[in-house]
């Protein structure tokens, strides 16, 4: 409803414009080849034209033909009366509309005016032209030949030729048909004759999506070349006219021998556009054809049907081997904008194949516009003769413009070139009228050659101009003139006060005092200005400055003395040239940029914007680096600032240099400003695993842990900054009875679950970090070892696990089917048991027995032996352990954190220097700190022995082993660090319910420690005491 309701108002809007124009649009229908002097029709009754009688006519009322000089109308109009007669000249429908095959497209049009000025209106006459049937059917060529393989099947179909009507509709071609022979005479082996033709053949007929009928050859019975060779008969084709017009052609039909195979277009539809301007020569398609015979008959000979108009034979060539089409002569869109070629492919002997080339011509602005001016005021040798007192609106000609390229290269538009009293009202489609726009003034302009322009809106338009001649009749009426309408000054700045700018000049047509003139400034006329009312100098009273003006536009007025005084004014426009008196100015004193450190090589830094208040040359501003001109390099005109080289922020976090800014004045002016550029960092490093510094390394967790104590740590470090060296840890493999965890910031590593005897053996734990960079995170994985028993009894075991382990793959769990040495002691035990005899069973029961009768002294006696052997004999050391004792702490405070040694053996160079980390409990060290008489305890140190208080913090892949001296460590106590190769390092301390005794006098020689509560030691580890 609001679609249509919008329909209608648009519709009552066009004809509310198109009645306040003064125009009228007015349809009629007429046949065709009507004879002369037949009334088609009477514009003032059609028009329903009545006269108000209270509205005086200056002439009487009368209807004139608009046409242009030369033309012949094909219609007459009486003035008088309005009525619409033929002329003497025939209507051809053919001629008129040559190419439109549409019923309702092809119109005759006329304007008529209605005169005089006070019942002024422009009726456009168009006039439907009917078709009559005037033209027959013909076929391109009286005689048709059709060749026809002898081994076509029946019901086979075979193009024939189509025959061209140029009327339309029922008038065109309507039925095609084979005439039977009247005669039939004998023939003779090889003779040509027309009998049993249309036994042989029928015909049927298709029509195309367009309405085009296309006659088709039908075989009905078997061919055979040897028994007849050639068919010949008549073809008919007629139209639908009353009466029918027909026509008709001889179809030859040539029966050649077997061709098994017939050509094949690979597209037997092919539209292309092509542009009207194209040269000679131009390809306009390639057609491909394919024929699976061999030899000769597969030679394919391409050419264009008969069906094809003349002027497409004449504008287009096909190469009769190859099947390109190009263009012979050059195109026209104007002429015909669609072209169908019906092209063949024959390779010799059978009925050839078709394809249809639809060639589309597109639009060249190539024709300009016309202008065809119409008189409705009649000249005079040429030129309108029109009175000073016309009253406005005054009509005097019609100006109709075309172009007959299509869509925006044929919108033309219509203008005069000049200003002019007169103005072009449109009032239809490309039709305007020319009428007076004010009142005439003799004494201002005598005469008026009027240049009228129509542009089309192609690119680059193209234009046509036409003049139009009005003298103007005298009338005493007088007004001061400008010699310019529009006065344009251009002034430096910087001038002197009092600088003279121009001259102001008027006229004045009249004589006398009415011809004395005086010049006044108009009233937006700015002070700084002067007019001398006498001479009309314009000067500038003060000094201009462009950079706070550039541009002044003011009135002027020329005043008679006559009375009344008559005026006129005029625009006065002055424009301040700029002199090079500012320097460049930056937006800012120092520029800030942030750059991430993987922008590549000349990518886009930032922008540098400077600005000049000057004008043209003096503000072209040229930027150049002053320093860091090996780092970056600096657009001099965008100011777009690019490296030169590739950033690191690890290496250098910003560069700072100095932009300079030159104008293009003829006396240059500069100015500098600071750029920092700041790297910033982004996740291009991954996190390097600190601790533990080697895959083959290992760590005890004796069964007696309880869980949440921590076993051992890993750290890692990232040369990143912010989030990307933020890290977190995890356990991604190796933990699958989840018996420890890690925490994902310390990197800490607890037992999660009690040990119990399956959890016994090495563990391969797979520690992943990874950092929380963005966009994507950096990882590294790193192995820990983990070994579950009371102690280490035998090392070299352990390390064989290792290194048995590092050759099983990550994603495998490893420790599932070890086997300890102390689940062989517990295997043998049983063996023993098993094999054993009831006596022995009975012995050592009885052993058993007395061993609990002595187990409490025993204790005493062991307690008494290990604290002997541990800790050195000073008595406020031993009180030390009882008060311990009495705090039952968690055996999380008590377990020794484990040292990482890579050590570079003396003798072997292949080895690197030892790094390391030792971590002490902070319990530990709270509970001892304060406690000892640091003065005179004795230390177990070497003089150079490192630092073993200070824990890691170092960022480096490779830290230093640093230990504290104020560490608390009781005297004889041995740390037994066990030397490993160097890809299997690892550090191991003995427990406090270990024994360990010391066969060497020196402190820092060699010893032996066996660690009880676990395994026996095979044989003898290879210790340092430190």
């Amino acid at each position: 409803m609001d679609l249509l309701s919008g329909t209608y108002l648009l519709a009552v809007l066009l004809a509310c414009i198109v009645f306040q124009s003064g125009a009228q649009e007015k349809n009629y229908t007429v046949r065709e080849e009507l004879p002369e002097n037949v009334l088609i029709g009477n514009l003032l009754k059609d028009l329903n034209l009545t006269l108000d009688p209270d509205v005086p006519l200056s002439s009487p009322l009368q209807f004139k033909l608009v046409y242009k000089t030369g033309d012949v109308p094909l219609v007459r109009v009486e003035e008088n009366t309005g009525e619409i007669f033929t002329a003497a000249n025939r209507i051809d429908r053919e001629k008129l509309c040559a190419g439109i095959f549409s019923e309702n497209r092809c119109f005759y049009e006329v304007e008529v005016a209605v005169l005089p000025d006070e019942v002024f209106r422009l009726v456009k006459i168009r006039f439907l032209i009917e078709d009559i049937n005037d033209n027959a059917p013909l076929f391109p060529s009286t005689v048709i030949n059709i060749s026809i393989p002898e081994n076509t099947a029946i019901n086979s179909r075979y193009s024939v030729p189509s025959a061209i009507d140029p009327d339309i509709g029922v008038n065109g071609i309507q039925h095609y048909e084979l005439l039977k022979p009247k005669t039939a005479p004998k023939r003779t082996f090889g003779s040509i004759t027309n009998d049993q033709g249309q036994n042989v053949f029928g015909l049927d007929i298709t029509e195309t999506p367009e309405g085009d009928k296309w006659p088709q050859l039908i075989v009905q019975q078997i061919l055979d070349r040897e028994q007849k060779d050639t068919y010949v008969m008549k073809i008919k084709v007629e139209d639908g006219g009353s009466p029918p017009r027909s026509s008709t052609a001889i179809l030859q039909v040539t029966v050649t021998d077997v061709n098994d195979n017939r050509p094949v277009f690979k597209e037997s539809d092919v539209e292309v556009s092509v542009p009207e301007n194209a040269p000679v020569g131009t390809s306009v398609s390639q057609l491909h054809a394919t024929d699976a015979d061999l030899g000769s008959n597969a030679q394919i000979h391409f050419y264009f049907s008969n069906q094809i108009s003349s002027l497409a034979k004449r504008l287009f060539a096909i190469d009769n081997t190859t099947g390109l089409i190009t263009i012979r002569e050059p195109l026209d869109r104007e002429e015909s904008p669609v072209h169908k070629l019906t092209v063949l492919a024959s390779d010799g002997s059978s009925t050839p194949s078709r394809a249809t080339v639809t060639v589309n011509v597109t639009d060249i602005n190539d024709n300009v516009p016309s202008i065809d001016t119409r008189y409705i005021i009649n000249p005079v040798n040429g030129t309108v003769l029109l009175s000073e007192k016309a009253p406005l609106n005054t009509k005097i000609a019609l100006i109709t413009v075309m172009d007959k390229d299509a869509d925006q290269n044929g919108k033309v538009t219509c203008f005069t070139d000049h200003d002019v009293p007169f103005r072009l009202k449109p009032v239809f489609d490309n039709q305007f009228l020319l009428e007076t726009a004010t009142f005439l003034d003799y004494e201002a302009t005598r005469e008026y050659a009027i240049k009228i322009v129509a542009s089309d809106s192609g690119k680059p338009p193209l234009n046509q101009s036409a003049m139009l001649l009005i003298k103007i009749k005298d009338e005493n009426d007088n007004a001061p003139v400008f010699t310019q309408p529009i006065i344009g000054l251009s002034i430096p700045e910087n001038n002197a006060p009092g600088t003279q700018l121009t001259k102001i000049s008027a006229t004045d047509a009249d004589s006398g005092r009415n011809a004395e003139i005086s010049y006044i400034l108009g009233s937006d006329a700015p002070p700084i200005f002067n007019l001398d009312r006498r001479t009309g100098i314009l000067t500038a009273v003060r000094k201009l400055d462009r950079e706070k003006q550039d541009r002044y536009s003011f009135t002027v007025l020329a005043k008679d003395n006559g009375m009344p005084p008559l005026q006129t004014n005029a625009t006065v426009t002055v424009s301040v040239l700029d002199q090079n008196d500012n320097s460049p100015a930056f937006t800012h004193n120092e520029y800030n940029f942030y750059v991430p450190e993987n922008l590549p090589m000349y990518g886009t830094v930032g922008l540098i914007t400077v600005t000049d208040a000057d004008a043209g040359d003096n503000a072209a501003v040229t930027l150049s680096i002053l320093n860091g001109r090996d780092n970056f390099i600096i657009d001099p005109l965008t100011g777009v600032i690019r490296p030169n080289i590739t950033f690191d922020r690890e290496q250098q976090g910003s560069y700072t240099f100095q932009v300079k800014a030159v104008d293009g004045g003829r006396l240059q002016r500069s100015s500098t400003a600071k750029v920092t550029i700041n790297v910033v960092d982004v996740n291009d490093n991954r996190p390097v695993f600190v601790i533990p510094s080697s895959n083959y390394s290992y760590e005890l967790v004796p069964t007696s842990a309880s869980p949440g104590s921590v076993v051992t740590k890993v750290f890692a470090v990232d040369n990143d900054t912010g989030m990307n060296a933020e890290l977190r840890y995890s356990i991604i493999g190796g933990n699958s009875r989840g018996l420890f965890t890690i925490d994902q910031l310390t990197g800490n590593i607890t037992l999660k679950e009690k040990v119990i005897a399956s959890d016994h053996g090495l563990h391969r734990l797979v520690i992943k970090v990874n950092d929380l960079g963005q966009p994507e995170s950096l990882y590294t994985i790193a192995l820990v070892h983990l070994f579950v028993n009371e102690t280490v009894t035998n090392s070299s075991y352990v390390q064989e696990l290792v290194r048995r382990n590092m050759e099983t793959p990550v994603g495998q769990n490893i420790g599932d089917g070890e086997i300890t040495p102390q689940t062989n002691d517990y295997v043998k035990i049983i063996i023993a048991i098993i094999a054993g005899t009831m006596t022995v069973i009975l012995v050592i029961f009885v052993t058993a027995l007395v061993r609990c009768r002595q187990t409490p002294r025993h204790k005493v006696v062991q307690k008494n032996k290990q604290s002997g052997e541990w800790v050195s004999p000073n008595q406020e050391n031993r009180q030390i352990k009882k008060k311990k004792k009495k705090k039952k702490r968690s055996p999380k405070s008590l377990l020794l954190n484990f040292v990482t040694i890579e050590e570079s053996k003396p003798d072997d160079p292949g080895h690197e220097h030892i790094n390391g980390t030792l971590d002490i409990p902070v319990e530990l060290e709270e509970q001892t700190m304060g406690k000892y008489n640091w003065a005179t305890t004795p230390t177990t140190f070497k003089p150079d022995s490192p630092d073993l208080a200070k824990h890691y913090k170092s960022a480096s892949p490779q830290p230093t082993f640093q230990i504290k001296p104020e560490t608390p460590v009781p005297p004889k106590k041995h740390h037994v660090i066990q030397e490993l190769p160097l890809d299997n390092t690892f550090v191991v301390g003995c427990d406090s319910l270990s024994k360990c005794s010391s066969s060497s006098s020196d402190p820092y020689s060699v010893s032996e420690c066996s660690c009880q509560g676990g395994f026996k030691t095979p044989g003898p580890i290879h210790t340092r005491q430190l």
